[in-house]
């Protein structure tokens, strides 16, 4: 297109001989201008075409890391509701005064603890290229309300729940159990003795509230992952 425009520059500029060296070096720069005003649209293009290209492959891993989020932190809200939930029929059936085996598989659900570990790798190659890499400015503040404040509560609370099992439940399982199975039984040496004790019924309670703590945490976390897969798919689908 340049060697087009010189061309009917000189032409123009030959047809007047006096003024044809200040047309021609007129000429001269206007190409230049347009060769560089060309070169750096050609550029910006080509920078625009790879931040798409970007966004939309770390959206894809970023949905996906979303997807598995979204499952192990289904499973774990679902552990924790049932004890819950279990907790509820063990005080329910001691109160009355009922030690049977059933206690023993409830506390099996009910004595535990869950862990959890976000898949956010996605997210750390966005923030080492730059979270303004999202146009999206809602997606991009969601995923960092995400990754930055709901993933630190739920970890904090799941770890109060672990470290109420280590500080409170270790000790009175060494003491007072015969045998412990994970997400299975627990068997007290004496099982009257050990239910009518006060500071049992008490240490159940205290648990049940650390895990209500960490039932909302993980609701939340979940709430918003639907939103951000929601912000994802409109953004796919534009």
């Amino acid at each position: 297109m340049i060697p087009f425009f010189r061309k009917i520059r000189k032409k123009m500029a030959d047809d007047n001989k006096p003024i044809k060296y200040a047309r021609y070096a007129i000429g001269e720069i206007i190409l230049v201008v347009i060769g560089i005003l060309i070169a750096l649209q050609i550029n910006n293009w080509n920078e625009e075409r790879k931040t798409k290209k970007f966004e939309d492959e770390i959206l894809y891993l970023i949905g996906q890391n979303l997807i598995n989020d979204s499952i192990s932190l289904s499973s774990q809200l679902f552990q924790a509701k049932r004890a819950m939930t279990l907790t509820d029929r063990l005080l329910e059936e001691v109160s009355k005064k009922n030690y049977g085996d059933s206690l023993n598989y409830w506390m099996g659900k009910i004595i535990v603890f869950e862990r959890f570990k976000s898949q956010s790798s996605a997210f750390e190659v966005l923030k080492s290229k730059g979270i303004e890499s999202i146009t999206n400015k809602e997606l991009q503040m969601g995923l960092i309300s995400y990754y930055e404040q709901s993933l630190f509560n739920t970890y904090q609370s799941l770890q109060d729940v672990e470290g109420s099992f280590n500080a409170d439940w270790i000790p009175v399982i060494k003491e007072d159990f015969s045998e412990f199975n994970w997400l299975d039984y627990h068997l007290p040496t004496n099982s009257k003795a050990f239910f009518e004790k006060h500071s049992s019924i008490v240490l159940f309670k205290i648990y049940k509230n650390n895990r209500a703590g960490s039932v909302n945490t993980l609701q939340k976390s979940l709430d918003e992952i639907s939103k951000l897969r929601v912000l994802i798919r409109d953004y796919e689908n534009n």
